[in-house]
């Protein structure tokens, strides 16, 4: 056998660069966000050899033109000659490895990872970087390329402990060195890091950016006291105008922030955006995953000592630290709910109207949040919108329909017959209605199907039956070939002429019609197969309201064809009304009957005329 050959793998960075580029980071905005964070953790490695240090970053712009440069210094703690070898020429490792073999919560370094200098390959063709260390020895030069190629030397003068890294725009990425550009996204990154970031160019001089994290930030409780200051930092940061937030904060204090209540509805699929920073310095600002699903009415910004950052440093890992922080920041948000029902109820009252959806979605989760807030839940009615409070309060059954084709095609019967349903079609209506009864027991709880409205019908006296029983012998005979038998009744409204009631059966009939007339052969003639199974019970209900005008002219004609267009036409029309679906073979009898109607009218209307158009 031969003996076994060992290879090292080959990192093309050049290839490495495309990747980070188009794959990891979501911009290269981002080789600014790397900068801060390198010279974040440069700086709190040296207050670990000195608690006294004052750190400060300056960034100057220089050049202008098509050549910008920029430049980045920090005071930190410095890289010696070993160190510029280790952590700047080795791919994937960082300086902060070392700290990593302490348990998470202990460490205070943002990055982790080693490829975050390489953004800056993104917008120039070339890394200087100028470093003394703490540690003393000869201040070094290092001059990285996108080939994979770099050179270091050793500087003739001392430089001052610290890192300043130059970079010169490539072309095409004018637009990275511009000066408002620069300014707004230092901001955008550091605006909460505790030491002073100033920004020197030749239009602007110098300027400090940023004022550090607030002391109510840092405590959030505080924040209630400080309402102006929060709302203001909240439309800088998120850029948006709110009036209400909710502090947050986590049990062990190493994560906090401020949820901003969107003053507007919150549709259910809106991005779940969270500003979030990693040890005061802003990794993602689209962290979707931080609070719970139901919470998409808020935009917050949140920071956090403990939580792990991916390799982009915009998003976080799903672990448990992650799902223990989410879930006890979902805790903060409905707990803060909870006090508004019971300190300020028409606060919340104001909330529920524009975010119900969420606050639904919370109640179905949180039985004793449903317990507490149920009072002041909007559901739509026969009678309008009503809170669930106010029908509990006054009905001793609560009825609802499960879908809301299903409200929709009783609510104008139901109304005039002054018979309350509620709509429970709506996302998660029909859970919390069904759940109701567990938080007061004294209200029961049925659903209503569109054939339950029929049993506020008013029958027909025996002689009226035997008045019209020629009609509905007739109109019956009409509707057979729609599966469907006619009925007279009296009901409210009388402007309603028929109203369609469907059984189950009937209405999973004509949905497996409506699809077999849409499918390809093969597919329709297994949905035919499927619908052969359903028997006499698919019938349907026509009802004929004999208070209606119509109805009773109708019942008095004795044209047979004139009848037949008439209860056929009326048959389509009412499912128009009841939202159903509409088959093919019904909509061209509709609109026969309606050129029928035309047709008639006009005979009439040339009779009376001899003729003549007047």
């Amino acid at each position: 056998m031969s003996p076994s050959n060992e290879y090292r793998f080959q990192v093309n960075l050049s290839g490495m660069i495309d990747i980070l580029s188009n794959h990891l980071y979501s911009s290269p905005n981002v080789f600014i966000r790397e900068i801060l964070q390198n010279a974040t953790d440069a700086i709190t490695a040296r207050y670990q050899h000195d608690p006294s240090h004052t750190g400060k970053v300056e960034i100057e712009l220089t050049g202008g033109g098509e050549t910008p440069v920029l430049m980045i210094e920090d005071n930190g703690i410095g890289l010696t000659e070993a160190e510029i070898h280790e952590f700047l020429a080795m791919i994937g490792h960082s300086s902060k490895t070392r700290t990593d073999q302490l348990p998470r919560e202990t460490s205070s370094f943002i990055g982790r990872f080693g490829i975050g200098l390489l953004s800056c390959f993104m917008v120039s063709d070339e890394i200087v970087l100028l470093t003394q260390s703490v540690q003393g020895g000869p201040s070094m030069e290092w001059r990285g390329r996108p080939d994979g190629t770099y050179s270091i030397r050793q500087l003739g003068s001392q430089l001052s402990t610290g890192t300043r890294i130059y970079l010169k725009c490539k072309p095409d990425y004018e637009e990275y060195f511009d000066h408002e550009f620069v300014e707004e996204l230092i901001f955008y990154y550091g605006a909460l890091l505790p030491y002073q970031i100033t920004l020197k160019s030749e239009a602007s001089g110098i300027q400090v950016l940023n004022e550090g994290m607030p002391i109510w930030l840092s405590n959030p409780e505080l924040s209630r006291t400080h309402k102006e200051e929060v709302l203001l930092l909240g439309e800088k940061l998120l850029g948006s105008t709110f009036s209400e937030f909710i502090p947050l904060t986590t049990a062990s204090g190493k994560t906090g922030g401020i949820a901003f209540i969107v003053p507007h509805t919150v549709a259910l699929n809106t991005k779940r955006a969270h500003r979030v920073y990693l040890k005061q310095m802003l990794v993602s600002e689209r962290a979707e995953n931080i609070l719970p699903e139901w919470a998409f009415f808020l935009k917050s910004i949140i920071w956090t000592q403990e939580l792990q950052p991916t390799a982009s440093r915009e998003q976080f890992y799903e672990d448990e630290s992650l799902e223990r922080v989410r879930e006890e920041l979902g805790g903060c948000i409905r707990n803060e709910l909870m006090r508004m029902a019971q300190t300020d109820p028409g606060r919340l009252e104001n909330l529920m109207v524009l975010h119900s959806l969420s606050m639904r979605a919370l109640a179905a989760e949180d039985q004793t949040f449903y317990s507490i807030i149920y009072r002041w839940l909007p559901f739509e009615t026969t009678f309008g919108t009503k809170t669930l409070g106010e029908l509990a309060d006054k009905e001793q059954v609560l009825y609802y329909t499960p879908t809301v084709d299903q409200f929709r095609q009783i609510t104008h019967v139901a109304s005039a017959q002054s018979f309350l349903v509620i709509n429970g079609g709506y996302i998660y209506g029909q859970e919390l209605l069904e759940h109701f009864p567990e938080i007061r027991p004294e209200v029961q709880v049925e659903q209503l199907n569109p054939e339950d409205v029929s049993l506020v019908f008013t029958d027909l006296t025996l002689e009226e039956r035997s008045q019209y029983y020629d009609f509905v012998h007739i109109a019956d005979a009409v509707l057979q070939r729609f599966r469907c038998q006619a009925q007279l009744k009296r009901f409210k409204p009388n402007d309603l002429p028929v109203v369609f009631i469907p059984s189950s059966d009937s209405l999973s009939l004509r949905s497996l019609e409506r699809a077999q007339e849409s499918s390809t052969a093969p597919f329709a003639s297994i949905l035919g197969s499927l619908s052969s199974i359903y028997n006499e019970a698919a019938y349907s209900n026509l009802y004929f309201n004999l208070d209606n005008p119509l109805v009773r002219r109708l019942c008095t004609v004795r044209h047979a064809e004139a009848l037949a267009v008439s209860v056929e036409t009326l048959y389509v029309n009412a499912l128009l009304i009841g939202h159903y679906p509409v088959n093919q073979q019904e909509m061209k009898i509709f609109n026969q009957g309606i050129l029928q109607f035309i047709n008639w009218g006009m005979t009439l209307f040339d009779h009376k005329l001899g003729g003549e158009y007047s």
